[in-house]
């Protein structure tokens, strides 16, 4: 049995002469939490939207459990949950109605999950959606997305413009209803300490392609950090494929590097470095260094 719920094989999506998806051979495994990041433009929203078959691949091929995602039919359909950053929803209905409504086009609607979940936030059945807060619609959303009980729900950017209240109740809601279901959740997210906590795989978009599909454990292993002193600017460091990124910060040069091997101190030694020391590195610093390599921004030296 194929463990795999999301495949694709070169896929590749074209606006004009831009591409958005650049080859892309991606594999997310059954279950867990796949949290996607990446910089503005990578891909991520047109990835979702091929998945959920509302665009079409230029070339190559998408596939959720085993099927195309241009073929997928309505009761292949059900099976796939989305929340985006907007959670739009009837404005004129009142909450019970709606609820009510989303009852009958899903058949596995567990009553229990849309009440636990909606227990996180203070919305009231009478009331109109018009009158929710953001956070209040967030988590109503995301309530009925987890009761339809899907094999695979996509989250995207679903806190954004959420006060720090909004934000913990639907962080603490999809940890919670994580653990009691086996659905497989992509979560987008341009907030690191939300990907920090909820991720159990960390897969990297850079303009379209795939740069890492790996738990986030494992990818912070990959980077480290150092601090040295140098008498000149080490131009250097710049030439070298394992630096990610070098800042001068009060007279000490900061240094982040991936992949690098056991002689990448002796280098700094023989680069004019003193006062050599490895520091520790968090998920959220390690990310960041990674997206900004290859992104266009000045000088990596901060003077």
């Amino acid at each position: 049995m194929n463990s795999y719920c999301i495949e694709t094989t070169q896929l590749t999506k074209k606006f004009g002469n831009k591409t958005a998806i650049n080859s892309l051979d991606l594999k997310i495994k059954q279950g867990g939490i796949h949290a996607i990041v990446g910089s503005n433009g990578a891909g991520k929203s047109t990835l979702f939207r091929i998945l959920l078959g509302v665009a079409t691949p230029t070339d190559g091929e998408a596939s959720i459990f085993g099927v195309n995602c241009q073929k997928l039919t309505e009761k292949e359909r059900v099976r796939f949950g989305y929340v985006n950053e907007e959670h739009t929803l009837p404005t004129w209905m009142k909450v019970s109605a709606l609820v009510n409504m989303q009852k009958h086009f899903y058949p596995k609607w567990s009553q229990e999950t849309y009440n636990s979940v909606i227990g996180y936030f203070d919305v009231d059945p009478n009331q109109k959606i018009a009158g929710l807060s953001r956070g209040e619609r967030a988590g109503l959303n995301l309530s009925m997305a987890l009761a339809q009980n899907p094999d695979v729900l996509i989250l995207d950017e679903p806190t954004l413009g959420l006060d720090v209240v909004a934000k913990q109740s639907f962080l603490e809601a999809l940890m919670f209803t994580e653990t009691q279901n086996e659905s497989t959740i992509i979560y987008c997210s341009h907030q690191m300490e939300e990907i920090e906590r909820v991720a159990d795989n960390l897969i990297m978009l850079e303009k379209g392609r795939l740069t890492n599909n790996s738990s986030p454990d494992e990818f912070v292993a990959r980077v480290s950090s150092w601090i040295a002193e140098f008498p000149n600017k080490p131009s250097q460091l710049t030439q070298s494929s394992k630096v990610l990124s070098c800042k001068k910060i009060d007279d000490l040069h900061h240094i982040v590097t991936i992949d690098e091997d056991a002689n990448f101190q002796e280098f700094l030694q023989n680069a004019g470095g003193s006062n050599i020391r490895q520091v520790d590195i968090n998920l959220p610093n390690a990310v960041n260094a990674f997206l900004t390599k290859n992104h266009n921004t000045p000088d990596v030296f901060v003077q």
